[in-house]
């Protein structure tokens, strides 16, 4: 039971931190969870379960406000949907310390993209096809590595040249449904602790309601982005300095 109340209040923190950033908070619970002994797929498994339950509201809500471009997400969603759970059964052939060298990775990027990024154009690309190649291999390797693809997504889209603000809504829509794709998949060849599952997507749940409504009152995004940030490269070292050690 103690155990369950610590999970819970870690997930309830990270959740009102990153949804305070707009952004989910699986990709900082999976190191956290594996440093605290959990096995790194089924910690993956529990980050896309939290992942997903906290941001599934917004993509309701973007529909209901008619907000998402069909044209433009249908690709992406279609892509990811199919690929986001072929990566996640994948990793069950892939050696371990590689998808983790590979997490690593993408720590550094997110925490870097957060700090310095400014997700300006370097193409203007018009052409569909890419939407569908986009969505496949971010799908892919969200899926291999146990997150929304959120983090990778969007900069990828915004270097493309694609408008902001469509590529954000885009995104907040598509990601929860590819999450849950690739939990279920993880579900299907780990063993999991559902009331654990439960304890960490209710805590989600309720930090990222807070979170959400913190963010009316006048805290400074670029702040919040920079504690995100040192989050991730804090995961990130200790990451690094576990497989140099």
């Amino acid at each position: 039971m103690q155990d369950y109340l610590l999970y819970s209040l870690i997930s309830l923190f990270l959740s009102m931190i990153f949804s305070m950033g707009g952004a989910g908070s699986g990709i900082a619970l999976i190191p956290i969870l594996h440093f605290l002994g959990f096995d790194f797929t089924v910690a993956k498994a529990v980050g896309l379960f939290a992942g997903a339950t906290t941001t599934i509201t917004s993509s309701i809500m973007n529909l209901k406000r008619k907000v998402v471009d069909f044209k433009f997400m249908i690709p992406i969603a279609l892509m990811m949907l199919v690929f986001a759970p072929i990566g996640a059964y994948s990793s069950q052939f892939m050696n371990k310390e590689i998808v983790k060298f590979l997490f690593m990775l993408l720590l550094f990027y997110s925490a870097s993209m957060m700090m310095f990024g400014k997700k300006k154009a370097i193409v203007q690309v018009t052409a569909r096809w890419v939407l569908f190649v986009v969505g496949g291999v971010v799908g892919f390797l969200s899926g291999l590595l146990g997150v929304g693809g959120g983090n990778i997504l969007i900069p990828l889209l915004s270097i493309l040249g694609f408008e902001p603000k469509k590529v954000a809504v885009t995104v907040s829509f598509v990601v929860p449904f590819s999450a849950l794709g690739s939990f279920f998949t993880y579900a299907s060849f780990v063993e999991l602790d559902w009331i654990l599952l439960l304890c960490i997507a209710i805590s989600a749940i309720i930090g990222g309601y807070i979170g959400n409504y913190l963010m009316h009152f006048k805290l400074k995004q670029q702040d919040i982005k920079k504690l995100m940030a040192l989050i991730l490269y804090l995961l990130a070292f200790k990451l690094l300095f576990g497989f140099l050690g």
